[in-house]
């Protein structure tokens, strides 16, 4: 080597792993004796090896001895006359000369390579409509830049046959680990970097560049602040407001993003302080520090002001998120680019943990929303989205399949699926397990979920076994059933009008209980379960290896019960369980919101409750409602009454939370939330005229007392005996409305 150009062009060589497909491409269309296509149009994000792959065709073309003209559009003007210029100079032309004459005179196969295309984009129309067509037909030009082709390309008849477009994806999973292997990273490494790159090759090139410096490499941004803001710059160069900064936020932390939800998170009460362009705002990235603190969120309502008059309505704001080279365009919304959403999460938890918990919160309030307005398979859609807010957690993160699209149906058992349910048992689990199955097929056939692939067969199927109607002889069939049946009775005993379930069987037919898209639909179908099952009080769910989902469970707040295992055919199975009536389905999801921003083990200083509710008999519940009633008007000594925590009272006690109506002290919250249920309560009688009377009866006894009994009766003008007799019947009736509200 004689130049430092050669060495450098060595090493690129020598780094330069996979991409054979377009290669392959190019090679074939600049040896054919007619070009198959005149246009080659490369496109993809930033950091995605566009430069790279066209400094590999300029080799090709330099060992096929063919004249080859390579123009880098960040330096030049997006006018004519300045390409034109380019041109000349590049050609080694006279000020006289003329480039396309030149060009369109070539008799042999030459090549133009524009790299960065999106500089020149003002250049489009000129370029297709008079530069283009007049050169000669022995011309290969190639753009890369970040944009697939304008519309007029792919609209025009003419183009449409002479334009080859070539989107330029991430190195797959061998192509990463070959580059890694050529840098000398440990083989143990690899997995921990292809998670976090997803086969990018600039990041696997900064991870690789970090690596070789410290021989270790946390992938976060506090400690690879740099990486990250590499990477941010590559794929968001210009953001025109901190709202759509906010905008590109909220769609990396949601799993797809529609402009209805783009509405809910931009235009609720969050405001900005002031949304107009600013140098800041239209630098080369998205983490300004000068402009982060312009976005603010509604924990701090002291510093919003008015919407500027040049703030743009959410359907621009969509648009231009649209338009981004690390947004894709699917079936059902907007989604990002896996890296970008890893680097744009990653800069947002460590710049502005605020806003990233507030993104959250307003994504989970649409998706509630959703929920309550959905059936059939788009509810199960609005749940995994709901679900994939909990992606950033690395319990969750590895556990589900977060990929856009799914050919997977969710349906009822057919007659025809049981040959292939039970044969899907027997080759897991084996021919005993099989025989089990088949007995829950047949007693409790309409609590079989089958997931079915694209061609109508099963893919995977759940089955539920409730275990409060199955017969004593139903039961005495499985271990397993018989085995959570004891554990209830030892442990956790329904009461009447309570049920249990047992998730006794699941599986995917080609992965078993392995991640895959059937086991991630079939935990979603589990929480719908939870959510919509009336009195439910326990849940168990079995699994082939208790370990291996131990973290993931644990954070869904499932116990493991060694005392519920149990073993068919040698095989044991570790049981997991959770007690709805310990903590209910609101406290459920007011628990997992606060593990979805990373506050596991935080206690929130207007949590509703600090201790386990109790889960009384009815006996002792109706004992506590008559307490109640009898010290209505002492609330100190409601402190230690049952009820105070009872389901229904932290229930009560949570709305007074999202009302804003609770104060520092927890114990008179509580106290609060308990006589404001009872009154409640008591109030709901004056509905029916039936129980006026009773309600009236109540009132002056407990509500707003007379000082004897003697004298209610006189104020209510009732002979004492009847005063009585509405009385009890009262307090009757009372106390059944709220049971039913403590075991619904």
């Amino acid at each position: 080597m004689t130049s430092l150009m050669q060495r450098l062009s060595a090493e690129r060589n020598r780094r330069f792993v996979g991409r054979l497909p377009e290669l392959e491409l190019f090679q074939d269309a600049i040896a054919s004796p007619e070009l198959p296509f005149h246009i080659l149009h490369v496109f993809g994000p930033g950091g995605v090896g566009k430069t790279t792959l066209m400094q590999q065709f300029l080799r090709i073309c330099e060992q096929s001895k063919i004249a080859t003209i390579y123009v880098e559009a960040r330096n030049i003007e997006a006018v004519p006359e300045s390409f034109i210029s380019t041109l000349r100079s590049l050609m080694g032309l006279n000020e006289t000369d003329s480039p396309l004459d030149v060009l369109a005179a070539k008799q042999k196969r030459n090549v133009i390579l524009i790299d960065t295309y999106e500089a020149i984009s003002q250049l489009d129309e000129w370029l297709r409509e008079a530069f283009l067509p007049n050169i000669s037909i022995n011309t290969l030009v190639v753009f890369a830049g970040r944009n697939p082709p304008s519309y007029p390309w792919r609209s025009d008849p003419g183009w449409q046959a002479l334009i080859h477009v070539l989107p330029l994806q991430n190195l797959t999973s061998q192509e990463s680990q070959t580059y890694l292997t050529s840098r000398n990273i440990p083989a143990k490494q690899h997995q921990a970097i292809l998670d976090f790159t997803h086969g990018h090759p600039l990041a696997l090139s900064l991870v690789a560049d970090v690596f070789a410096q410290a021989q270790e490499f946390s992938l976060q941004a506090e400690s690879a602040p740099d990486v990250v803001k590499t990477l941010l710059e590559r794929f968001v160069q210009a953001v025109p407001t901190p709202l759509h900064r906010m905008a590109l936020q909220a769609c990396a932390v949601v799993r797809l993003t529609t402009e209805a939800l783009l509405n809910q998170i931009l235009a609720g009460e969050v405001q900005l302080l002031d949304i107009s362009p600013t140098p800041e705002a239209t630098d080369n990235n998205i983490s300004s520090p000068s402009t982060d603190s312009q976005v603010a969120t509604s924990s701090n309502p002291s510093l919003f002001k008015g919407k500027s008059e040049n703030t743009p309505d959410i359907h621009s704001v969509f648009e231009w998120l649209r338009g981004l080279s690390i947004i894709e365009s699917g079936q059902l919304g907007l989604f990002v680019h896996d890296l970008a959403r890893e680097v744009l999460i990653a800069d947002l938890r460590w710049r502005n943990p605020e806003l990233y918990a507030e993104l959250h919160h307003r994504a989970r309030q649409y998706y509630t929303i959703r929920l309550g307005q959905t059936q059939g398979q788009e509810k199960h859609r609005v749940l995994f989205d709901y679900m994939f807010l909990h992606r950033d957690n690395p319990a969750i993160r590895l556990r589900f399949t977060w990929g856009e699209h799914s050919s997977l149906l969710t349906d009822s058992l057919r007659e025809t699926d049981k040959i292939a349910l039970l044969a899907m048992v027997a080759q897991y689990e084996g021919q005993e397990s099989a025989k089990i199955a088949d007995h829950w097929l047949n007693c409790q056939p309409q609590n079989v979920v089958v997931f079915r692939d694209s061609h109508s067969e099963p893919a995977g199927f759940a089955m539920i076994v409730e275990l409060h109607t199955a017969t004593d002889e139903d039961l005495t069939v499985d271990p397993g059933a018989v085995a959570c049946w004891q554990y209830l009775q030892n442990h956790a005993p329904l009461r009447p009008q309570e049920g249990a379930t047992l998730f006794r069987f699941w599986m995917a037919r080609d992965t078993y209980q392995a991640v895959s898209p059937t086991q991630s639909l079939i935990f979603i179908n589990f929480v719908q379960y939870f959510q919509k099952t009336s009195g439910l009080a326990y849940t168990f769910l079995p699994c082939a290896d208790a370990d291996a989902w131990a973290s993931m469970l644990t954070y869904f707040d499932m116990t493991r019960l060694p005392k519920a295992d149990f073993t068919v055919e040698e095989r044991q199975y570790g049981v997991y369980g959770h007690d709805w009536r310990v903590v209910s389905p609101v406290a459920w999801q007011q628990l997992l919101a606060q593990r979805e921003v990373g506050t596991t083990g935080e206690s929130p200083d207007n949590a509703p409750v600090s201790q386990p509710l109790l889960v009384l008999s009815q006996p002792k519940f109706i004992e506590a409602v008559q307490d109640a009633l009898r010290n209505f008007t002492r609330p100190d000594a409601l402190q230690n009454n049952p009820l105070m925590r009872s389901r229904s009272v932290y229930e009560a006690l949570s709305r007074q939370v999202e009302e804003q109506v609770v104060n520092t002290d927890m114990m008179r919250d509580r106290i609060t939330a308990l006589r404001t249920l009872v009154k409640q309560t008591v109030e709901s009688l004056q509905s029916c005229p039936r129980d006026e009377k009773l309600y009236r009866a109540i009132y002056r006894t407990y509500l707003n007392p007379a000082p004897t009994q003697e004298q209610a009766a006189e104020l209510l003008d009732l002979p004492f005996s009847t005063y009585r007799r509405h009385l009890k019947a009262g307090i009757t009736r009372v106390t059944d409305i709220l049971w039913q509200r403590e075991i619904s």
